[in-house]
């Protein structure tokens, strides 16, 4: 009787796998849509992501980083609008249990960790509170690598 409970279990198996694959293999492929995304006013925490990349950009703070296929630019800004961007974040980061320390310094970012701190943005201030900053991703593609 296993043996016979061991061989239906299995089959089942192959025959569940069999249908998924079946079933998107015969789903035709869809053309890209090239339409303008819809767009919509800004909130309050738009402008702490333009301001910080005005900043970063035009005090040259900012650099790229490729890790496994992820292109990026990162953009750091600093001061008092650095401050208000990890004020800014500190519900929403709780919120998602997204806050976290690193090398002494107290960090809120804008979605959890999962592997990395690639793609996440992030602002930080030290032990006492002070020296704020902001670490902020675009995500730049192969474009980036290009010459």
């Amino acid at each position: 009787m296993r043996l016979f409970t061991r061989l239906a279990a299995a089959a089942t198996l192959l025959l569940v796998t069999a249908c998924a694959h079946a079933a998107t293999d015969t789903i035709p492929p869809v053309a890209p849509d090239y339409a303008p995304l819809a767009e919509q006013p800004t909130g309050p925490h738009a402008r702490l992501y333009a301001e910080c990349i005005r900043q970063a950009a035009g005090s040259g703070a900012y650099r790229q980083v490729i890790d496994g296929g992820e292109e990026l630019l990162l953009f750091t800004c600093t001061g008092p609008l650095a401050e208000s961007f990890y004020h800014a974040l500190g519900p929403h980061s709780a919120a998602m249990g997204a806050g976290f320390t690193q090398n002494g310094r107290s960090a809120r970012s804008t979605a959890r960790v999962q592997k990395n701190l690639v793609g996440v943005d992030y602002c930080s201030v030290d032990a006492s509170g002070g020296d704020p900053r902001c670490v902020l991703t675009f995500n730049a593609g192969d474009f980036l690598i290009a010459d």
